[in-house]
């Protein structure tokens, strides 16, 4: 079992792709997306426009934490099920693939974003005939 914060920067890289494609393969996750502020996100954008991006860094984020790893990764959830229910899976599923590599979680971030096809009647919108 490997100490947390011994995690090199290319095992941090490896261990949030895993975790994305367990994400992606949690039942009501329509996408899993990079996580961060409106500007970190813009200011990203831009550096890759200019061609000055570092490569392709990993969309979620794995840090080492005082008591573990911090995970964050922000979520599509399809509008038409439970964010509550999808949410526990996701955690689950995150929590699943640290203890396979004998780690441990000190924190989870989880942002979710609603989202719906053009042909999904929004929650309660009256559709016109």
């Amino acid at each position: 079992m490997m100490a947390d914060a011994e995690l090199t920067k290319e095992e941090r890289a490896d261990l949030a792709i895993r975790i994305e494609a367990a994400l992606r393969a949690c039942s009501g996750v329509r996408g899993v997306y990079r996580s961060g502020s409106l500007v970190s996100n813009l200011v990203r954008a831009g550096a890759a426009a200019w061609g000055v991006e570092r490569g392709a860094d990993p969309i979620v984020s794995v840090t080492a934490a005082p008591e573990g790893v911090a995970v964050e990764a922000a979520i599509g959830v399809d509008g038409r099920v439970s964010s509550v229910a999808t949410l526990r899976h996701a955690r689950d599923t995150v929590d699943a693939v640290l203890h396979a590599d004998g780690l441990r979680r000190d924190r989870l971030t989880l942002t979710v974003a609603y989202v719906q096809s053009a042909g999904e009647p929004v929650p309660g919108e009256r559709r016109r005939p």
